[in-house]
């Protein structure tokens, strides 16, 4: 998992232009109050993740993120933001 998200990083370390779509996502799918709950990080709800894996990738939802489906997912957010 900590590779799948160091390369999803680095894809999206070298989109600038994608940078203020992924802060807005983050902040959009954060639930408000994550600071008092553990892990305290500012995580997706469990549900909205397992939902959004299970539709991109079928099965359980437990498979990884790809980088280029987090891009491609971004890019599509951009230019459709409502």
């Amino acid at each position: 998992m900590i590779g799948s998200a160091l390369n999803m990083v680095k894809a999206l370390a070298t989109r600038p232009g994608l940078w203020p779509t992924a802060w807005r996502a983050g902040r959009d799918h954060t639930p408000a109050g994550w600071w008092r709950h553990r892990p305290y990080l500012p995580l997706p709800d469990r549900a909205w993740m397992k939902f959004r894996l299970v539709t991109a990738y079928g099965g359980d939802g437990s498979g990884p993120i790809q980088a280029e489906d987090l891009i491609t997912w971004l890019e599509w957010r951009r230019h459709f933001p409502g």
